[in-house]
């Protein structure tokens, strides 16, 4: 299998530490779907990021569909087999990848679009919003402290998901508001798993 994509996205480092706790043998391919537009198109011409490349040539999108892909055709899983547990990392993941879409869609408004174009209603909303998610993954690591000291999914999400949002968008997402979150994410970043991918890349190219 092949990964491809930039680790300045969230989702596409996400999905390498993953698989990377799971033993789960891959290759990472650094292509930018911004500056190596024409290679993505040739891998995949719907240029998104992460592209798993499967081992016959097939691609897969979207970093959830690609895990569950590599968990089930290795049988290997993150996943709690209780139902109860289960349903509470269900809802910490969805929480974590819910700010990450809010944040991205704010981080390329500001990098997209020229200053006099940004629509500060729709930015108002979306950080609302991400700041609803991050609140409450905060809330459930608090509630859950144990659960997120493992390496599962919902630890790496989170801890994913909030470097990126923390490095992209320091003067929205403060981490005076977030202990918890600041405490995950210093544990989870000198784990190796973390430090073998870190979060670089071209980035966004500014209007």
């Amino acid at each position: 299998m092949k990964l491809i994509g930039m680790l300045d996205s969230p989702y596409v480092r996400r999905v390498a530490i993953t698989l990377e706790t799971l033993k789960i043998p891959f290759e990472h391919e650094a292509v930018s779907v911004f500056r190596d537009f024409d290679q993505f198109h040739s891998i995949n011409p719907v240029v998104k990021a992460p592209t798993l490349v499967c081992d016959d040539g097939e691609v897969i999108m979207d970093s959830s569909l690609i895990l569950q892909f590599a968990e089930l055709i290795n049988h290997r899983s993150l996943w709690p087999q209780d139902a109860i547990e289960l349903q509470r990392e269900f809802r910490a993941v969805s929480l974590a990848l819910a700010a990450a879409d809010k944040c991205v869609a704010i981080y390329y408004e500001r990098n997209l679009r020229p200053l006099e174009a940004q629509y500060e209603p729709w930015i108002e909303r979306v950080t609302k919003q991400a700041l609803a998610a991050f609140h409450g993954l905060e809330g459930e690591i608090n509630k859950y402290p144990a659960e997120f000291k493992l390496l599962c999914h919902a630890s790496i999400t989170a801890a994913v998901i909030w470097r990126f949002a923390h490095t992209e968008l320091p003067d929205l997402v403060l981490a005076e508001h977030f202990p918890a979150l600041v405490d995950l994410s210093v544990r989870m970043e000198s784990r190796p798993e973390f430090l073998k991918f870190p979060p670089v890349g071209p980035g966004v190219p500014r209007a």
